[in-house]
């Protein structure tokens, strides 16, 4: 029974563009879900739609195990910036009413979770791109969602941090095991992080095929430089030069 299934979704902005022409897909509980797509395909819509951000404008998003607790990464980080990593964390707890002392507990080890312990007490200005991204992330999980929604998180970052940071990302899934849905327009990441990749066509965005990676976990570097990995890039690469074309 997948966590949530999506049956011939649309969405048609109040200006015209149709951003989604009847989307479908089954996100299975727990698995790491990689959305593949050129620019302005309606990737980071149907992640909004999956949100509950936005309405879809024809078709049905159903939730079989009912609505799931969720996470969202945007493609920035969002922090306050006048206040510390620790406080930007707790944020979403302090909104349900945690005790301050829950609170502060669970946000510093969220953010011990994602590699920033003893940055608590750090303002955003005092971090780097890449540690602002790992609050971001730390502020997502701090409620223990089994859904966590990532909209091109690392796409702003250079090749190195943001490499890094696929690595602890797959080592944080594997350690929580919380459904992961990531929007990406890189093939390599797609295929280093992602269990199956869903491949969108051109605006109206549909959803034109679905690959399985089967590569075993943890993914190292090694894993990165290797044949198989080239060879899966490949294949993807294919897969989504025609869904362009078509």
């Amino acid at each position: 029974m997948p966590l949530v299934r999506l049956r011939d979704v649309s969405r048609v902005f109040t200006n015209g563009v149709q951003a989604l022409g009847g989307a479908s897909l089954d996100v299975e509980a727990g698995e790491f879900l990689s959305v593949l797509g050129p620019s302005g395909c309606g990737k980071s819509t149907l992640l909004r739609l999956v949100a509950g951000l936005a309405e879809p404008t024809a078709g049905t998003i159903e939730w079989p195990q009912g609505k799931p607790d969720l996470g969202f990464v945007f493609q920035e980080p969002t922090l306050m910036p006048w206040t510390t990593a620790l406080a930007n964390v707790a944020l979403p707890l302090k909104l349900r009413g945690v005790a301050r002392s829950e609170r502060e507990a669970r946000a510093a080890e969220a953010l011990a979770g994602v590699g920033l312990q003893g940055f608590e007490k750090s303002y955003p200005r005092e971090l780097s791109g890449g540690m602002k991204m790992r609050v971001s992330i730390a502020r997502a999980l701090v409620t223990g969602p089994r859904l966590l929604l990532m909209d091109e998180p690392f796409a702003a970052l250079d090749e190195i941090t943001r490499r890094r940071l696929n690595t602890d990302l797959l080592e944080l899934w594997q350690r929580t095991r919380f459904t992961a849905v990531f929007v990406t327009h890189s093939v390599f990441e797609s295929v280093f992080l992602s269990q199956r990749i869903v491949v969108m066509s051109e605006r109206p965005g549909r959803v034109r095929s679905v690959l399985a990676i089967p590569a075993p976990y943890p993914r190292s570097e090694a894993f990165g430089t290797s044949a198989d990995y080239a060879a899966l890039c490949r294949l993807t690469s294919t897969q989504l030069s025609e869904a362009m074309a078509a």
